[in-house]
Formats: C-alpha cells, sequence, structure tokens
C-alpha cells in the first residue's frame, strides 16, 4: 500500500505538471482561494494627509508644465496594497488636480467617467462637450465617458479639486479608450453654466432641453444648494450608519449619480458617532470639512479638512465628529452603482458593543 501511494503522489505531481504546460488548472487545487465565503482584497484602509499630498501637488506646479502628451497635473492617491496599478480601490482612482493661472489642460475624451469636487481657488472653468462650467469650492462637475472635456484657469489664482474616475475597473474590462481633440480648445456653443440654470429645480427643465452627457446625467451640482439642503434636514435623524447623507442624483432619472459611481455629501453633528456597519462598495473619502474619526476594523483613523481616506469593501467602520460645537462634512464616491447592477450590493450592521466597534489602534500613517 505504501508503495501504491507513492506511485499515486508520483502520478499526480507528473499529471499536474502535465496540465501546467498546457496552460490548465484543476478548481478542485484553488477553490479555496477564489470561492472565499466573504469578499478579500488587497485594498487597504489607508488616510493621506492634506498637508503632505497638497506640499507634492504644488511642488507639481512649480515643476511640471501642461502640455499635450502630459495632459493633466495631477497626483493620484495610490493604495499600499495596490502599487503599480495606480488606483485608491479595485475599481476607482482618485487624485489631487491643479490648473495655474492662465493654464489651459488640452482638450481630450476617454471611456473612463470622471467627477471632479473643487478643493479650493476661484476663476477656473471646465468645458464639458460644448458647455462652459465655472468652478467654484464645494461643487461637484461631472465628465461622462467618452465626452470632450477640458480645463482653463482664467483667474489670478491657482485652483485644486480632487478627481475620482472608474479606471481600474474599466481597465479591467480591457475598455480603455483615449483621444485627444484635434483643436487646442473646444468649441462653445452652449451658454455658460446652462445645466445649472435648466435645473435650478431638479423638479422641472426646459422643454426641448438636451443635456451634453448621452445618459442624461447632470454636468454640475452647486455647493450652495447642496449646503442649503443639508442644512434644512439638520434635525432629522438621517441613517443610523452615515448621518444625515446626500447622494447627488441623475435628475433625469432620479438614479445614481453615473452608472459605474455615485457621490455623496454627509453631514456628521456635533458629537454625532454613527453605527458601524460594512458593505460591497468601496468608498473613497474627503473630508471637506471639520475634524472626526472614522473607525475601520477597529483601527481609528483621525482627520481633518482636507484629508482623504479609503474605506475597503466588507470592512467594518463608524464615524465620529470629535467637535462638541462644529458639523464634520465629508464628500465621498463609492462603487455602489456597479454592485447593483450585477447583483452584488450587501450590507451588514454591526450587532456588537452597541453597534459601536472597540478601537484597538490609531493609524498614523
Amino acid at each position: 500500500m505504501a508503495f501504491q501511494n507513492v506511485d499515486r503522489a508520483a502520478e499526480l505531481e507528473s499529471f499536474y505538471t502535465n496540465m501546467d504546460a498546457q496552460n490548465l488548472e484543476g478548481l478542485w487545487r484553488v477553490a479555496h482561494d477564489v470561492l472565499t465565503p466573504e469578499p478579500t482584497t488587497v485594498v487597504q484602509p489607508y488616510l493621506w494627509r492634506w498637508e503632505n499630498v497638497a506640499r507634492v501637488t504644488h511642488e507639481a506646479g512649480r515643476l511640471v508644465p501642461l502640455e499635450r502628451g502630459g495632459e493633466r497635473r495631477a497626483v493620484a492617491l495610490v493604495n499600499p496594497g495596490l502599487r503599480g496599478k495606480f488606483a485608491a480601490t479595485d475599481t476607482l482612482y482618485a487624485a489631487i488636480q491643479l490648473i495655474r493661472p492662465g493654464e489651459l489642460a488640452p482638450p481630450h475624451r476617454h471611456t473612463p467617467t470622471a467627477i471632479r469636487f473643487i478643493i479650493q481657488g476661484e476663476g477656473a472653468t471646465t468645458t464639458v462637450e460644448s458647455e462652459k462650467i465655472t468652478m467654484n469650492e464645494g461643487d461637484l462637475i461631472l465628465t461622462p465617458n467618452w465626452t470632450w472635456h477640458e480645463h482653463r484657469n482664467e483667474g489670478t489664482e491657482d485652483v485644486l479639486w480632487l478627481d475620482g474616475l472608474d479606471i481600474p475597473l474599466i481597465r479591467s474590462l480591457s475598455s480603455i479608450f483615449f483621444e485627444s481633440f484635434p483643436e487646442d480648445s473646444l468649441p462653445l456653443t452652449t451658454a455658460t453654466d446652462y445645466s445649472t440654470k435648466a435645473f435650478g429645480s431638479a423638479a422641472v427643465k426646459p422643454v426641448g432641453y438636451k443635456p451634453a452627457a448621452k445618459d442624461g446625467s447632470m454636468l454640475m451640482y452647486r455647493w450652495p444648494g447642496v449646503q442649503r439642503t443639508l442644512e434644512s434636514l439638520r434635525n432629522e435623524v438621517g441613517t443610523a450608519h452615515d448621518g444625515m447623507a446626500l447622494e447627488y442624483i441623475n435628475p433625469h432619472t432620479g438614479g445614481h449619480t453615473l452608472p459605474t459611481m455615485s457621490c455623496w455629501m454627509q453631514m456628521l453633528r456635533p458629537d454625532e458617532h454613527t453605527q458601524a456597519h460594512r458593505h460591497t462598495p468601496s468608498v473613497i473619502y474627503y473630508a471637506f470639512k471639520g475634524n472626526g474619526s472614522t473607525i475601520i476594523d477597529g483601527l481609528r483613523f483621525d482627520w481633518g479638512a482636507g484629508d482623504s481616506f479609503v474605506v475597503p469593501p466588507w470592512r467594518w467602520h463608524e464615524h465620529v465628529n470629535a467637535s462638541a460645537s462644529e458639523d464634520a462634512l465629508l464628500f465621498s464616491m463609492n462603487d455602489g452603482p456597479v454592485m447593483e447592477a450585477f447583483g452584488l450590493l450587501r450590507e451588514e450592521s454591526y450587532s456588537e458593543n452597541g453597534g459601536q466597534q472597540r478601537v484597538t489602534g490609531v493609524f498614523d500613517g
């Protein structure tokens, strides 16, 4: 019997070597790695300090010119678990982009969808297709996939914004296309900020209005309107897991911000501490105002205005406003629409310790 076992082991080894040479594999050998009981990811919870990102971005502004070929001066937030993949999560890319006075970021288009959340500065514009859009702090501007777009700074100060794109997702589908516009700038055939004028109220629109994006996506969401809505809901309960959170919706469909990305603005009121939960979408947060903490799998991430951080998929997390008198505002983007479209959207509430995690450590970078 021992000889039979030795012979079988040798035969199996030869069998597997032969399979490998033919680029074949047996599911029985890898099922425990492929069909896991819960989602696994190499994406790490991580926080980028604004003071570090801003320093590098402004240094890039001094050293790196804007020209065709380079296209954009954007400093990407690279997740330590995804080095070499140019990504913040498995599906999302984020970066801080800078455009200096007098500069033009040349027009181009690409299949990845993009969002711009304006951080600081005045005088810049983004043109999407034929519509010129002014950029102000707190505004959200969309660039739906395969739409021509350019950025221009006609002001006197640097303008910075948070970029969010679904590049990792589109790359994984082998569907990246990119094209430069043949001219130096885009023709303007639509009134400046026409989308804002047309949708001063999301309940009405001009008869005959045709959105620039083929999917009907809104091109911009002005911060004053979002701020007023948040303030009007201040005394409402909100959600147990996210405080008072708003989703930027497509006004034509009532659906998500974009087909592959959803954007939120959430208000954590003074001393507010949410309940922990986990979900399949990954989330990139930008701390727009205030200070607070987010606890991810027991590790506390302390953030202040300008900081960015990532919550990987299926990780326990909760938010805390550290102030007893000031609101904390978090802008975020997530890949929830993709999970929803493929029937992969799941969420689970944390049931231990009154719904809040015990802190086991503090992130120090």
